[in-house]
């Protein structure tokens, strides 16, 4: 098996490709609003499959690729891959078969990973950084796939374009949110809580007095905490594919302008919920409630999220991040036709759908290489 990248040329844009998105089309521009978002989801790609790993080839990276791709019935997707592998042949390494299994498995059901999903890791000789990029690998394809079933959706002929105006009642109602905040209820249904949690790695996070100068500087971009978070430390095993995902992540939520941040937060509750992600259910039940200021959605998300939404454009925006979630490669066009009646626009509904995607990616760390604890057991 070689590790050796030198020959692996630049590809172009892989999601712009496999949406059929050309230089002239509106939703080709519409992407472009958000350019850290389409530098970091290349520069992910790139990353995740081409850069040196120690006991992770490129060959193998590709079949573990095409593997989930051709799993969630990704088709342009995993046409790309096909080709890429074909490029890339080598014979494949004796973690293969654990590497496969482990992937399909969080491809078509992440509730079901745990705990021994990871030993069966180390049992086919991954080491701790080895294990880290192949999840980044598989939860990042998560994401991939599913922005290209929207986008695909979005430029579907007959689905509204972004030049029409949204219709006035359905802005009215859509900003009817704010509203005093209450006091926030501690809110506990079918195992998950908007209450404060830690998390715990089942890999071996980075000692931090291990760590190098450009570990450092990643964790310091990522987030506030990440030099004291178990997550950020065990994902930091592999800096630039951290790197890359949090600048994608934070440019989906946190960018201003485009869809509302409370609506970025309810769709990324929406989908951690369906994924069974109880740490990242109670991370953005409680951002979600903060910035809506209501407390009432998150218990209709936790009891019955088929049918939740405080108001007809909340029902819209967590049926589609629901659908998408479940079925990325089923047409999403009549989910796309109600958000836009609920009066969002292309870069609005763009938002929620790279929202909706990325927890594809987060849910898939979280929930796949460590579990929630108790705050002061963290």
């Amino acid at each position: 098996m070689s590790d050796d990248n030198s020959e692996i040329a630049p590809v172009p844009d892989v999601i712009d490709q496999a949406a059929g998105l050309a230089a002239t089309s509106a939703l080709w521009a519409v992407r472009r609003r958000r350019p850290i978002v389409v530098q970091a989801t290349q520069a992910s790609h790139d990353a995740l499959l081409f850069d040196p790993v120690q006991g992770l080839s490129v060959a193998d990276r590709l079949r573990v690729a095409l593997a989930c791709c051709e799993a969630a019935q990704a088709g342009a997707l995993a046409s790309h891959y096909r080709q890429r592998l074909l490029a890339q042949e080598q014979g494949p390494a004796a973690a293969l078969p654990a590497m496969l299994a482990w992937a399909r498995t969080l491809t078509t059901d992440p509730r079901r990973g745990d705990r021994a999903g990871i030993a069966s890791l180390y049992a086919a000789g991954l080491s701790d950084a080895a294990i880290v990029a192949l999840a980044q690998l598989v939860a990042f394809l998560a994401y991939q796939l599913r922005l290209v079933a929207g986008l695909l959706a979005m430029a579907e002929p007959g689905v509204t374009g972004p030049d029409v105006p949204a219709p006035a009642q359905a802005v009215a109602g859509a900003t009817a949110t704010a509203a005093p905040a209450a006091p926030a209820p501690l809110i506990r249904r079918n195992g998950f809580t908007n209450e404060t949690l830690g998390w715990r790695s089942w890999l071996k996070p980075l000692a931090i007095e291990d760590a190098t100068a450009l570990q450092l500087a990643v964790l310091d971009e990522s987030h506030a905490q990440a030099r004291s978070s178990e997550y950020y430390l065990t994902l930091v095993h592999q800096p630039w594919m951290l790197r890359h995902r949090s600048a994608a992540y934070n440019a989906i939520m946190y960018a201003p302008g485009g869809a509302p941040r409370h609506e970025r937060e309810l769709a990324a509750m929406a989908v951690s919920v369906t994924n069974g992600c109880v740490y990242c259910t109670s991370v953005h039940a409680q951002r979600y409630a903060q910035l809506a200021r209501r407390h009432d959605t998150v218990e209709q998300v936790f009891s019955d999220p088929a049918s939740a939404g405080g108001t007809p454009r909340e029902q819209a925006v967590v049926t589609f991040a629901r659908a998408l979630t479940l079925r990325p490669a089923a047409g999403r066009q009549a989910d796309i036709a109600a958000l836009r009646a609920q009066g969002l626009d292309d870069e609005q509904i763009l938002d929620v759908l790279q929202a909706a995607a990325i927890f594809g990616w987060a849910n898939r760390l979280m929930h796949n290489l460590g579990e929630p604890v108790a705050a002061d057991a963290a």
